[in-house]
């Protein structure tokens, strides 16, 4: 495996990294005092205008639709391998990957348009996407059974002549509270007499349709994350055609499995690069406090800390190379195990190496003053989304005991007597 940048990446890397020290860093202030602003006008669920100025900005620099390989309509798109070091930079803001139009969900909302829906729901709703003309959601979780098991959800789709009627309850909705989200991916049972992992299938939705309701925000560790939001959503007789239905009934479980893997990785190169920010942040902090007659920096516990988040943020980095590298060579299903581990390696990596640099800058670190308490509520946040870290090391476990088990089918194992 060769993990060399290629100088397609490496000027790719310049611009990006030229453009967040123009646009991106200087405004992060703006962009929370943008909503803070709203939020005193009693409205926090409404675009920021900085997001707006700079979307352009990023398209007239190369910067758009990165994520999205192999697709005519993003011929930009990268290979995975091509897009983690690009997906680490954006990783370091919070609100980055929005501007260059590659922020969950609507990277994995586009994703599985484009590999399962007809050309026409493309039209309908994949190319505005991709335009960057309105945002997304995916739902799939509910409140009333335990959702890292996909096969639990009780939401029904049944089918009425040329419609699908649609009944459910979801939460934990990314996306849903934008005003600009125009489109769902929703995830139900179409036949619950119908095999464990056959059950279930996945359908597009209009944000708009009569019968959705946006019922409340949920909030992370304080946080409402407006006007991106996580929200609860209820869907009461909700009609579409039936041609919105995504591959066709009981597909669901495959189709999550697709849309889940790009997805997980994406969220894994953003928790390298806010680690890596949290480390500079770190260093930078301790070289410029005194404490007890010397600089901070100096104290043997940091150089502990600083070695060791070293160490594992360039072992989740080669981690999530390989299965980036994996995912574009051999798949995303036999790159399964690898995915799993990086899932489970990098929100845990990451929500260390920024507690410990929100121990370094003292009371200021859980403090909005500086982005590591909003930071470390959303890499804990990723220890359960897309699957909590239990689901995945079960996941790994079985794959592993798996292979030793047909390893032992053709080992001839000895008759001997006793004496």
């Amino acid at each position: 495996m060769n993990f060399d940048y290629t100088p397609k990446v490496k000027d790719m890397q310049a611009r990006l990294l030229a453009f967040m020290d123009e646009h991106i860093y200087p405004n992060e202030g703006r962009f929370f005092a943008e909503i803070a602003a709203n939020r005193a006008k009693g409205n926090a669920w409404v675009p920021t205008t900085l997001i707006e100025e700079l979307k352009p900005k990023a398209k007239a620099a190369g910067l758009w639709n990165l994520f999205l390989h192999n697709s005519p309509r993003a011929p930009e798109g990268l290979t995975n391998l091509e897009y983690a070091p690009m997906c680490e930079i954006m990783g370091r803001v919070a609100f980055a990957a929005e501007v260059f139009n590659c922020s969950a969900p609507d990277t994995g909302n586009m994703e599985t348009l484009e590999r399962y829906a007809s050309e026409s729901l493309k039209d309908q709703w994949l190319e505005p996407l991709l335009r960057g003309e309105f945002r997304s959601a995916f739902l799939m979780t509910e409140p009333e059974v335990a959702s890292s098991d996909a096969t639990n959800v009780q939401c029904r789709i049944e089918r009425d002549g040329d419609e699908y009627v649609i009944n459910g309850r979801k939460w934990w909705s990314s996306g849903a509270g934008d005003p600009r989200c125009a489109v769902y991916i929703v995830m139900g049972k179409t036949d619950p007499e119908a095999g464990r992992h056959q059950q279930q299938s996945m359908i597009v939705v209009p944000s708009n349709a009569p019968g959705v309701e946006v019922v409340r925000p949920l909030s992370v560790f304080g946080y409402d994350d407006a006007p991106h939001g996580h929200m609860e959503v209820l869907l009461k007789n909700v009609r579409v055609p039936v041609g919105n239905l995504l591959l066709g009934e009981g597909r669901g479980f495959e189709i999550a499995q697709g849309r889940l893997g790009p997805g997980r990785i994406h969220h894994c190169m953003r928790s390298i690069g806010a680690a890596e920010r949290a480390l500079e942040l770190m260093c930078k902090r301790l070289n410029m406090r005194v404490a007890f007659g010397k600089p901070i920096s100096a104290q043997s516990v940091w150089h502990e800390r600083i070695a060791e988040s070293r160490i594992m943020i360039d072992q989740a980095r080669l981690l999530t190379l390989k299965a980036a590298y994996m995912m574009d060579t051999v798949g995303n299903k036999v790159a399964r195990t690898e995915i799993a581990m990086i899932k489970v390696v990098a929100p845990t990596m990451a929500g260390k190496v920024i507690d410990w640099a929100i121990q370094a800058h003292g009371g200021g670190g859980v403090s909005d003053d500086f982005p590591l308490a909003y930071a470390y509520a959303s890499q804990r946040t990723l220890r359960l989304a897309d699957g909590p870290d239990e689901v995945h090391r079960v996941a790994i476990a079985k794959l592993e005991l798996a292979k030793h088990m047909l390893a032992a089918k053709e080992v001839e194992i000895p008759i001997t007597r006793g004496c």
